[in-house]
């Protein structure tokens, strides 16, 4: 029991300089979990920046709010839309890792039961450089269906030139 209690001391003292407020305690497997889920989340928060910086992104977008506070999946596209970087959170969406889908476009989450009305928004949307809205029917890796809420917006450089375009994604009922 004493060791238990050195262990909740060390993560309280981690958990101080976060942005995250609280821990489950009814179980350290529950708790595991979690603290791979924030780690994984608190990865793809500074990949992203990193990115950002790369790029030369015009504004910084809230990643943390979106990752950590909305649990949104984050997809980024080159401008010819090829997958460039997701979020890990991907998986438990969809069930394809991230290294699975870079370099694909986002179409390849599309099928027979997906909305050509709401693809061809998205597209005109993406082709006029603007933001947008939509929820559309996407396909998991194993063929099952499910419905994906989508913010999209085109990402600029400092110039002015797009750069990438990047998504928060959620799925819905």
């Amino acid at each position: 029991m004493e060791k238990i209690r050195y262990y909740d001391e060390a993560i309280s003292k981690f958990y101080r300089n976060q942005e995250i407020n609280s821990y489950p305690l009814s179980s350290l497997d529950i708790y595991s979990q979690h603290f791979d889920k924030v780690c994984q989340s608190l990865q793809d928060i500074s990949n992203l920046s990193d990115l950002a910086k790369k790029e030369k992104w015009e504004k910084e977008l809230p990643f943390k709010n979106e990752i950590l506070g909305k649990e949104h999946v984050v997809v980024v596209t080159d401008p010819q839309l090829n997958i460039v970087y997701a979020s890990q959170n991907i998986y438990s969406m969809n069930g394809y890792r991230p290294e699975e889908i870079l370099g694909k476009k986002p179409k390849m989450f599309q099928g027979e039961k997906t909305s050509m009305e709401t693809a061809r928004n998205i597209s005109k949307a993406v082709r006029n450089l603007e933001p947008f809205e939509a929820t559309i029917t996407n396909y998991r890796k194993d063929g099952s269906t499910y419905n994906c809420w989508i913010q999209g917006a085109p990402v600029f450089d400092t110039r002015g030139k797009v750069v990438n375009f990047i998504a928060f994604e959620k799925e819905v009922a």
